[in-house]
């Protein structure tokens, strides 16, 4: 009971203390917004370029390695197996000169009797899909050693490049998010401290009548909470209809193309939802305690 007493006094006063701010309160939620807004429009560009990029390497994952003419069946199966043991490999598939010969013919359509008549030039080979496109290298060095192996065709430049890219947009977006938290840290910090120098003199008192630092600090977290909740949940609102009416746009005929690339809002909400409530209520909860850090020390 007393517990409860407790938190249902916590939870008054700290109201009151945004209400008795309210415009610092409402300066403050804005803020708060509009930076996990900036960080939802930075997050939602990186999920799609992650997309894009898993899409890109459904691609590119694949290293395909053609054998010399006097392998035999049996050396063909045991060579399979062998290759499914390396490291980064998910997938060996064995493709025989006759099936891509069908596969070559089925590509140029109406041109394919063009193949007729002829000698298959093709090799037999092995289709070999990867785990990840950074496990390339160590895949493509291990297949080297392989002496039935005449030739190996991966797309190395491509991969380096998507490898690039990928981390780059990994640390531009760890830092912006780095950099946008800390200015809504900021932000909530100097809101509390307002109510903090308002309300300086009754903390002394509080203090000197023996009140905890703990029963002091309560308030202004639950302050700092609601303050950093409110406006996780009005960025969260304005991210969601805005990417979902964008979306929307690209159901266009005009952008077909681009749209199969980019992720529907059903896809990224509960990501994005996630993130804002946990970096909302966080800030709200450390900008409180690190501004009453001060005056608590009477």
């Amino acid at each position: 009971m007393r517990m409860m007493n407790s938190m249902i006094y916590n939870i008054k006063e700290g109201v009151r203390g945004i209400l008795k701010n309210g415009t610092m309160s409402i300066a403050s939620i804005g803020s708060v917004a509009a930076s996990l807004f900036i960080l939802g429009i930075v997050l939602s560009i990186v999920l799609n370029i992650n997309n894009i990029m898993l899409l890109a390497q459904q691609q590119f994952d694949k290293v395909q390695v053609f054998l010399h003419e006097d392998i035999n069946e049996k050396d063909i199966l045991a060579m399979r197996e062998s290759i499914k043991d390396i490291d980064g490999v998910s997938k060996v598939e064995f493709e025989s000169k006759d099936d891509a010969l069908k596969k070559l013919k089925e590509r140029w359509g109406e041109d394919a009797y063009l193949l007729e008549g002829i000698d298959n030039p093709l090799q037999n080979s092995f289709i070999i899909s990867i785990e990840s496109l950074e496990d390339a290298d160590y895949v493509v060095s291990s297949l080297r050693n392989y002496t039935e192996i005449e030739d190996i065709k991966y797309y190395k430049d491509i991969i380096d490049k998507l490898i690039n890219i990928s981390n780059t947009i990994r640390t531009v977006g760890l830092i912006l998010i780095t950099l946008l938290s800390m200015l809504s840290l900021f932000i909530i910090s100097n809101t509390v401290k307002l109510a903090l120098h308002a309300r300086k003199k009754e903390i002394n008192i509080m203090k000197y009548i023996g009140a905890t630092d703990w029963f002091i600090r309560w308030p202004f977290i639950i302050e700092g909470i609601v303050l950093g909740g409110l406006g996780s949940a009005l960025a969260f609102g304005i991210i969601y209809f805005s990417y979902d009416g964008i979306y929307e746009k690209l159901g266009d005929p005009t952008y077909s193309a681009f749209a199969e690339y980019v992720l529907p809002i059903s896809q990224i909400s509960s990501t994005l939802a996630t993130i804002f409530v946990v970096m909302g209520i966080s800030i709200g909860v450390l900008g409180s305690i690190f501004s009453l850090r001060k005056y608590l020390r009477v």
